[in-house]
């Protein structure tokens, strides 16, 4: 008896080292702003998840990337019409302000030492802001109209250093250079 009896405390010890978001998948989640997409995706690393709603009528997507971050952190996503990878792709990107209030905007990634300052993107972008909740960050935004493509190779980025508004460059091995995908915004 004694040692069913530290078994279970054992267990129930282990299991409250688990954090409670790893439970939590994309379909699960509540916006703060009670904001609902109808698609979502947990992505592989980088404890992120892409959530979105696509119009065929409009062939618009609308987003919201959501990563776990410290406060000083910044979080990044992307779409790549021309390839696969960093090189090329169309990001929005989110930090905290040396003020504290979040911003957002977009950004072209167009070689291994981008300057990471506000700029027009390829594809059209609107309606761009940011969240920090519970320890994650989430940038909102609207891309398109995308056209009759639906299906993108994807990046998604997070790094713990800004200067002077300016996010710093992101680790250059591990989860961070894993994090690429193929997103169809038909898909659910």
């Amino acid at each position: 008896m004694a040692k069913s009896n530290s078994l279970i405390l054992l267990v129930c010890s282990l299991a409250s080292l688990v954090p409670i978001s790893s439970a939590e998948t994309c379909s699960n989640y509540s916006f703060p702003s009670n904001q609902v997409f109808h698609s979502c995706m947990d992505l592989p690393v980088l404890q992120a998840s892409l959530h979105w709603n696509y119009s065929q009528l409009t062939t618009k997507a609308q987003i919201a990337y959501r990563a776990t971050q410290i406060p000083i952190g910044w979080i990044s996503w992307a779409l790549n019409p021309l390839g696969r990878g960093m090189i090329g792709s169309q990001a929005l990107l989110a930090l905290r302000h040396a003020n504290g209030s979040m911003i957002a905007y977009s950004t072209s990634i167009t070689s291994y030492n981008p300057s990471m300052l506000p700029g027009e993107l390829g594809i059209p972008v609107s309606d761009v802001s940011a969240e920090y909740v519970d320890q994650q960050m989430i940038i909102f935004g609207v891309l398109g109209p995308l056209g009759n493509r639906t299906s993108f190779n994807h990046v998604w980025q997070r790094g713990s250093t800004v200067s002077e508004n300016i996010p710093q460059v992101h680790p250059l091995s591990g989860q961070n250079v894993e994090s690429m995908g193929l997103i169809n915004f038909l898909s659910s």
